[in-house]
């Protein structure tokens, strides 16, 4: 019953009693969904929350101009731009410009949007933290004109 549970609330149960591999390509990639993201956004699922991460891992690769639209995390998320040039932005602040080997850690409830740039592709690795089951709100799409 623990494992039906756990996993209906979006964290996995511990089941690798050793290290564990997910190979390079053994997660398909999708596309982001239209009322996530503005412009290409392609999703790598890289590693579920666990009882023990508590984080989902994804690889995120954002097309010139692409984003996400303005989202919370309810227990934080932490990003590692891989590729590319990128922004990110909090709510009432300027755009910050973002780069292969930043590290980028977003507070519980901080409203925010992040992508590439208008002209490079970016990418990066996000462990979205969950809380209740939930790692995500999202809310309402960026403007073009918050966006430049």
């Amino acid at each position: 019953m623990k494992k039906i549970l756990t996993a209906a609330a979006g964290i996995m149960p511990v089941q690798a009693q050793g290290i564990e591999i997910r190979t390079n390509g053994s997660t398909p990639a999708m596309i982001g969904a239209a009322e996530n993201f503005t412009g290409q956004a392609v999703i790598t699922a890289l590693f579920p929350a666990t009882e023990i991460t508590r984080a989902s891992t994804g690889l995120v690769n954002f097309a010139p101009g692409a984003r996400t639209v303005w989202h919370t995390h309810p227990a934080g998320q932490l990003l590692i731009v891989t590729s590319g040039q990128g922004w990110i932005r909090e709510d009432g602040k300027e755009a910050l410009v973002i780069n292969p080997g930043d590290v980028v850690w977003i507070p519980a409830g901080v409203k925010h949007w992040h992508g590439a740039t208008a002209t490079s592709p970016m990418a990066h690795i996000a462990l979205s933290y969950m809380h209740d089951g939930k790692n995500v709100d999202w809310l309402e799409p960026v403007s073009d004109e918050q966006y430049r």
